[in-house]
């Protein structure tokens, strides 16, 4: 740029019909005695303009570089959640706190009337053990389709059949993991939100939906009951 303006003053220079020699290296400014078309000194106005063009060194903008890492520990979304992501806390040490029955969100898929569910703790982990354990062989770590497809509960509002659906958090990590065990409705959670529970409790996390959805079911299960069935 600082060429482009030398230059522009030559080219000034020229045609004012200053003498050869007056001006010995303009690059240089080095001389200051006559004056450049528009008044100012030739020194003086190319040194402004040069001086505008050149950014200033101790004003560069830093900006902090970020490391992209999220922590380990988060603000635990529900009672039954652990400071971990995607984790919560064993069954006994729930009762222990008087923590007996989870509750949920869902709405009606046709009145979307808005509705709070909640299950018994031990009734609905004894079943779902119940049912791993004796069927765990013929899943070969592949989700039945009543955990792909999940059975939903009658409306309260519409009395429609298989119409309320859980209301899953947008952000992840306020997922309301329990609950949908306990309603065996993990089906109705995405691929990506299974991989993403799959990601934080260190479990594969590749393959088709039956096969995380399966991972996703055994690790809850583990979490609730660490000395039950539940070892892939």
């Amino acid at each position: 740029m600082v060429n482009g303006v030398v230059n522009m003053v030559n080219g000034v220079v020229n045609n004012n019909n200053v003498a050869h020699g007056q001006i010995h290296q303009t690059g240089a400014l080095r001389n200051h005695h006559h004056p450049v078309h528009g008044g100012l000194g030739f020194r003086g106005g190319l040194a402004e303009i040069v001086a505008t063009a050149r950014p200033s060194r101790g004003c560069r903008a830093t900006h902090p570089v970020k490391s992209g890492r999220k922590s380990h520990t988060i603000a635990p979304p529900h009672p039954w959640a652990m400071e971990l992501r995607a984790s919560v806390h064993p069954i006994r040490a729930l009762t222990a706190r008087g923590i007996t029955a989870i509750s949920g969100d869902m709405q009606c898929k046709r009145c979307e009337q808005p509705s709070r569910v909640e299950y018994n703790l031990a009734q609905q982990m004894a079943r779902i053990s119940n049912f791993v354990q004796a069927n765990r062989d013929k899943m070969r770590d592949r989700a039945p389709i009543w955990w792909l497809n999940p059975a939903l509960p009658r409306c309260p509002s519409c009395e429609h059949e298989n119409s309320l659906k859980p209301v899953i958090a947008e952000k992840k990590r306020n997922i309301n993991w329990l609950f949908l065990l306990l309603g065996e409705m993990l089906g109705c959670c995405t691929l990506e939100q299974l991989k993403y529970f799959c990601k934080h409790t260190s479990n594969h996390r590749t393959g088709a939906k039956d096969r995380v959805l399966y991972l996703t079911y055994l690790a809850l299960c583990k979490q609730l009951d660490p000395t039950g069935p539940f070892d892939r």
